[in-house]
């Protein structure tokens, strides 16, 4: 490749076999690279819509893509119009992107979040010295993130002098041993130990890897021990993470714990209403309240039929009707979740040990039954929202069977690499059965 519009065609080139043409010609027709500067990508597309959808949906697969083609980490600069590029000369790597946009005053708040969205802003306000760490949990989709970078945003703009590293649960992994094989420990160490604000995102995937929890239990009392802040997000509590180190679960109950639950009718109107309001979307009361209504507990599904409403009138320059919306609602819930029905779990587990759902959800005890009923638990807790409580009465049994029942199956895929196998074939059937939503 001997020019900027080479590699551009090689990234158009590899969307294409991952997007369909009209993909490709609505979002990339009219983008056009600028500069290849010191790890970054800078681009131009005409419109902050088209730059917001480009950033969202594809800017993950361009990084990644680049990162391996120049086998070095990559970055994304989009640009609108005419704004020009100016290279950065501050020598700050420091900066958060992921960030931008996510603040305490574009948060909806309702009875469901009101506690964790009052503890970031306390946190945000005295970091160290309130609540640390916090820990909030809830399913995915409901603002866990948008907290965690809220107050990140918050003490940036009041201390910025504070230094602040955000991580993933699983990238705290990937860099942990990236940087043992390239025996650049110390640089990592240094690179999340030395903060005054520690953010993990789905601290969930580092259970169960003893290692990475080793590592992440020395940078935690490193942070902790020096006044500095921690915040910390999960999908459920740390006492139901069985395969969570003891001394990373004490630490983490430690601190103030906080769970989001999925918004009321009146909160989900709100957070659709304002959605709508930021992307200069016009939509009548009986529209918001019928997207409401109808998307029920997860915020993220919210804003997606809201996004895809936007797009439907700036692509399309179509109104927006009843039938857009249940083709924008049908179209996020089937491509943005693909969470499987609890029904189609139980068919499965049950048709792979040659059973019959009935047999899972009744008392027989033998042992072939016993191992399909705590694998259908198993994968509805990996594969979908439900609570343990709500698990537990899909197969006639209480959340303390259904807890037991998943740390037997996560246990026995520790020990026995064939229940592992187990797993992936029982899943990869589940997925691919119609049963999935």
């Amino acid at each position: 490749m001997n020019s900027l519009m080479d590699i551009w065609q090689e990234i158009l080139h590899h969307l294409s076999s991952q997007l369909t043409p009209t993909a490709i010609n609505t979002w990339f027709s009219d983008c056009e690279p600028v500069a290849l500067e010191e790890n970054c990508l800078v681009i131009r597309t005409p419109s902050e819509f088209k730059k917001s959808i480009i950033s969202q949906r594809f800017s993950s697969i361009i990084i990644s893509y680049l990162s391996d083609l120049f086998s070095c980490e990559f970055d994304l600069l989009i640009l609108v119009g005419d704004e020009e590029y100016e290279k950065d000369s501050s020598g700050d790597d420091d900066d958060l992107p992921e960030m931008a946009g996510y603040t305490f005053d574009n948060f909806i708040v309702g009875n469901s979040n009101k506690f964790a969205h009052a503890a970031a802003i306390s946190v945000a306000e005295n970091p160290g010295k309130n609540y640390n760490p916090l820990f909030i949990y809830g399913n995915s989709g409901l603002g866990k993130t948008h907290l965690l970078w809220a107050i990140g945003h918050s003490i940036r703009e009041r201390f910025p002098e504070k230094k602040i590293s955000y991580i993933k649960g699983d990238d705290f992994t990937n860099e942990m041993v990236k940087s043992i094989k390239e025996g650049k420990t110390e640089e990592f160490r240094n690179k999340h130990r030395n903060v005054d604000l520690f953010l993990v995102d789905d601290i969930q995937f580092i259970a169960g890897k003893q290692s990475t929890q080793i590592e992440f239990f020395h940078t935690f009392n490193y942070i902790y021990e020096a006044g500095h802040q921690i915040v910390i997000t999960s999908d459920r509590p740390p006492m139901e993470m069985s395969l969570l180190d003891d001394r990373l679960r004490t630490r983490f109950e430690g601190g103030l714990m906080a769970d989001i639950a999925p918004p009321d009718l009146e909160t989900r109107m709100a957070i659709a209403r304002n959605k709508a309001s930021r992307l200069g979307l016009f939509l009548p009361d009986d529209i918001i309240e019928y997207i409401a209504s109808t998307i029920t507990a997860n915020v993220r599904q919210l804003e997606g039929v809201i996004k895809r409403l936007t797009a439907y009138k700036e692509i399309l320059n179509s109104d927006i009707t009843r039938a857009s919306v249940d083709r924008a609602i049908e179209d996020v819930t089937k491509k943005g979740t693909d969470i499987p029905k609890p029904d189609n779990i139980i068919r499965e587990t049950a048709k792979y040990y040659s059973l019959k759902p009935e047999d899972l959800k009744g008392n027989n005890r033998s042992k072939n039954t016993a191992m399909a009923r705590q694998i259908a638990m198993y994968l509805m807790r990996q594969l979908t929202n439900l609570s343990l409580n709500d698990i537990g009465k899909e197969l006639g049994r209480n959340h303390t069977t259904a807890l037991s029942s998943i740390r037997k199956i996560e246990d026995l895929m520790r020990s026995d690499p064939d229940m592992t196998g187990v797993i992936r074939d029982i899943t990869s059937n589940i997925t691919t059965s119609s049963g999935s939503v």
